[in-house]
């Protein structure tokens, strides 16, 4: 089988699978989801993070020189600093035209972090996607193996997503039409890796950099005051307790995907020296 084809059928499975797998959350009625939807987001802050910091960030600084550090530094930083002008930016332009004084709703009730989370998503999902190409570039086998535990470990991060999305006004068709659309940016990713794969992989980094930048920014910005509004003790340890949880999952889910990864980039790399 042409092996563009199978790229394609495994990125679309990779991403798309893990929202579908994912969307089960969508579908719990109004009562039971007002009641799970705060868990999600004490969920969702710790699994943000973690992607961020135990996968993005790691994987971005590994095997560039040390000249290079600094600069992945000042992509975070800026992509920290960018997203707070996107989102004043949102803001400003709704209440702009509303004549109110500052909230977080655009003019259809959307709260930024939603636009926000399917734009990180989106680079992430786009990462995901070259990765599944180099592994199929590699061996067949192993960029089969590498799209399921790409879908494996998104799936906990979709449910905060979608957490998100309706927490910041989306409705359950809305959250799952634009969570699908950003996914396809994996398709997006392993054709263009297909091509250009060389090309590409001096710029993987800062992909992988910016991408841990939007998810730092929603879970601190965006995700850890809307937490802060319940200081009931009870509730507290609650959030305490599902952050860690969103924190322990997406680590060892990752740990697996993570390996498989970087073993089929390296077999990329061997081969392309000889």
């Amino acid at each position: 089988m042409d092996l563009l084809f199978l790229i394609i059928i495994f990125t679309a499975l990779g991403g798309v699978l893990s929202v579908l797998a994912a969307s089960f959350f969508l579908w719990l009625d109004d009562v039971q989801r007002a009641r799970v939807l705060p868990h999600g987001i004490s969920f969702a802050t710790g699994a943000l993070l973690a992607v961020a910091f135990w996968g993005l960030i790691p994987h971005a600084f590994e095997d560039v020189d040390s000249d290079r550090i600094q600069s992945l530094s000042a992509v975070i930083m800026a992509g920290i600093l960018g997203f707070f002008m996107l989102e004043k930016l949102l803001v400003w332009r709704h209440c702009h035209h509303n004549h109110c004084e500052a909230h977080g709703e655009d003019a259809e009730g959307h709260h930024p972090a939603g636009m926000l989370i399917l734009i990180g998503d989106g680079i992430h999902n786009f990462v995901d996607g070259i990765l599944i190409a180099a592994a199929f570039l590699t061996d067949v086998k192993l960029g089969i193996v590498t799209s399921l535990a790409v879908a494996a470990h998104e799936i906990p991060q979709e449910v905060g997503d979608f957490a998100i999305l309706l927490q910041s006004g989306y409705s359950k068709g809305k959250a799952l039409y634009y969570n699908i659309l950003s996914s396809l940016a994996t398709v997006v990713g392993g054709i263009l890796a297909y091509f250009s794969l060389e090309d590409l992989h001096d710029s993987l980094p800062y992909f992988l950099a910016m991408a841990a930048s939007s998810f730092i920014y929603i879970a601190v910005a965006d995700l850890i005051p809307t937490l802060h509004e319940k200081t009931e003790l009870k509730v507290s340890v609650q959030q305490v307790a599902l952050i860690a949880a969103g924190v322990l999952l997406i680590c060892s889910l990752h740990g697996f995907a993570h390996d498989i990864e970087l073993e089929s980039l390296e077999r990329k790399h061997q081969e392309g020296g000889r």
